[in-house]
């Protein structure tokens, strides 16, 4: 699985890369399948306290998925999205065995 970190108009911390990958490396555990994973960091304007998006997109055999969330840090965001992930792989696994 390859993981692709973009930070957009910040650097990102080596910390928060770090638990970036930890949460993302999770998601092999509910499917091995997963060839990349793109995540994308951004600060959203206005200036607000629920103001960092992660936008994390993961290629799979057959689809694409997609979560974005935004909240006050960047790490409630990437685990709140990872969570949306997760349940998006299962669903996509149980549509692919009801074939």
């Amino acid at each position: 699985m390859e993981i692709r970190i973009q930070s957009i108009g910040f650097d990102a911390t080596e910390k928060l890369k770090a638990h970036i990958e930890k949460k993302v490396n999770k998601l092999s555990r509910v499917s091995e399948d997963i060839h990349t994973v793109d995540v994308y960091l951004k600060v959203v304007k206005p200036e607000t306290a629920q103001n960092k998006e992660a936008e994390i997109k993961l290629q799979i055999p057959n689809a694409e998925l997609f979560a974005s969330k935004v909240t006050d840090t960047f790490e409630e965001s990437v685990d709140l999205s990872v969570e949306a992930l997760e349940k998006q792989i299962i669903k996509n696994k149980e549509k692919l065995r009801s074939r």
